[in-house]
């Protein structure tokens, strides 16, 4: 093995033999580095626990790099050779585009569930482009491509491993090579699952049937799904098929937030004593801040992570009077949450296409203008790998005190929004951000109305889930007031080449 030496806890190394141990019993020795055909019939699964700062994904990239050096093959989702029998893989996934790229900005190379779910049908022509860039073929010979343009594939795919981007970069559009997607009819091999916490008995059940052997990576400390009353998945594994995972904190650099997050587990802290443990922090470390007011610039970005409804609804119209927001229009650089996609079934392939582009329920988008035809917006997908995208839009902007939204663009079908500059925390999971407003009158609302759920106080699993959302920066916001912004929005962070994939509106307007 090759792989750079690293350090694991005691925790982590039994997890990793542990791993290592079922590979081998399917096949897959990454200790020996030797791969066996896959042997049908054969079925295995851990959930590996842990909180924050446990060392989760660590222990997850280390696995994927040992599978890799050991020959198995990482299946994104974006391209798919032809199948050999002797052939093993790997998927890496998380159930929202944000959480995998959270992986992928680590160098882990995941994709959603639901790429891998359906997969996309290529035109035979670009397909033999496909297999020379994934060293299966020679260099083809196409017409309309000249060899520098095929050149500047290969050059692409060689640094970002990417079959569409490579495609892209030759000059090609999504809709000259994809055709269609399907849905994926026979199993994989090998997949792990991040932020499996997020997943419902349903979901977990699909995955089994997709793949034979399933490692799934998660935090029992957040929120469980709404649909699960209080309960997750792990919850319901036998207890042998479990590792946890405690906090490593020679790896955590003495971080204040996770120092937060983990004193949230002492059964005898009151909301107030919390309190003044983020004002001890704050006056320690500049990493944790306690502010009197919203910040409205970071909330173009970052969303500010509410409990209530109301209290998201109310702040959204304050971001948007802040900066001069007409109430019939979008301002380019403003916030969204994608809400679903209205289509009917006769335009399922289209649902398909943006799906796998990442505009999927709870994806966050920023607004970049209008589209070329009416009802359409042009969108960047936060954390998408090929971000940007037009679409035909139904946006809807909740009113404070009112039972009908606000509906500034409806196309008759297409992707609906909901505004994005303050979220619910339950929305907030999966997804972490460089610097994060917690709104802390809620958790005192939640506080005072005493509820539990999964045998612990709901304010502890909230404010556990928001704070850990926070990379680098944790902003404790304690009163209903928000700073005005200092300049205008702007989109000039997107920036990127216009994508290539348009809803066309006589298929999605209609």
């Amino acid at each position: 093995m090759t792989l750079p030496a690293v350090t694991y806890s005691e925790d982590q190394a039994e997890a990793h033999d542990r791993v290592a141990e079922m590979l081998r019993a399917v096949g897959v020795d990454i200790d020996g580095g030797r791969l066996s055909p896959r042997a049908d019939g054969k079925e295995a699964l851990l959930a590996v626990t842990g909180k924050a700062g446990s060392g989760k994904t660590l222990l997850l990239s280390r696995l994927v790099a040992a599978l890799v050096e050991a020959g198995v093959e990482t299946v994104s989702g974006d391209y798919e050779g032809r199948r050999r029998r002797d052939r093993r893989t790997l998927a890496v996934l998380a159930p929202t585009n944000k959480a995998a790229s959270v992986l992928r900005q680590r160098g882990v190379p995941a994709t959603t569930i639901h790429r891998i779910i359906y997969t996309p049908v290529y035109d035979p022509e670009y397909e033999k482009i496909a297999e020379w860039l994934a060293g299966n073929g020679e260099k083809p010979e196409i017409e309309g491509l000249t060899d520098v343009a095929l050149d500047r594939a290969l050059a692409f795919y060689r640094t970002h491993s990417s079959i569409p981007g490579a495609l892209a970069a030759a000059g090609l559009r999504g809709s000259d090579f994809i055709k269609g997607w399907k849905r994926r009819e026979e199993p994989l091999d090998i997949g792990f699952v991040d932020e499996a916490s997020m997943l419902d008995a349903r979901q977990v059940e699909d995955l089994k049937e997709l793949f034979p052997t399933l490692v799934l990576f998660g935090d029992p400390a957040q929120l469980a799904p709404v649909n699960q009353s209080g309960q997750m998945v792990f919850d319901t594994l036998p207890q042998p098929t479990l590792l946890t995972l405690h906090r490593v904190h020679r790896q955590q650099d003495d971080n204040p937030i996770l120092d937060l997050a983990h004193a949230l587990s002492d059964p005898a802290l009151e909301f107030e004593a919390f309190e003044r443990l983020v004002e001890q922090a704050a006056a320690r470390d500049p990493r944790v801040e306690v502010a009197g007011r919203v910040d409205a610039d970071l909330m173009a970005r970052s969303p500010v992570l509410v409990w209530r409804n109301a209290t998201r609804i109310r702040l959204i119209h304050a971001f948007r009077r802040a900066h001069d927001a007409p109430e019939d229009a979008l301002l380019p650089g403003e916030p969204l949450i994608c809400d679903g996609i209205e289509l009917p079934l006769k335009h399922r392939k289209k649902r398909l296409d943006l799906e796998a582009r990442g505009l999927i329920k709870g994806a966050q988008v920023i607004y970049l203008g209008p589209g070329r035809k009416p009802g359409f917006s042009r969108l960047h997908v936060i954390g998408a790998e090929d971000p940007q995208l037009s679409a035909a839009s139904i946006v809807k902007i909740e009113m404070p005190d009112e039972e009908e939204p606000m509906i500034p663009y409806a196309a008759h079908m297409g992707a609906t929004f909901l505004h994005g500059a303050a979220v619910t925390i339950h929305k907030a999971q999966g997804s972490q951000w460089e610097a994060v407003q917690v709104f802390s009158p809620d958790l005192y609302a939640a506080a005072r109305a005493g509820r539990v759920e999964a045998g612990q106080p709901l304010w502890k699993r909230l404010a556990y889930v928001a704070i850990t959302r926070a990379e680098h920066r944790l902003i404790w916001v304690t009163r209903y007031r928000l700073a005005r912004p200092t300049g205008a929005l702007s989109t000039a962070d997107l920036a990127a080449p216009p994508a290539p994939l348009t809803l066309a509106p006589e298929e999605g307007a209609r």
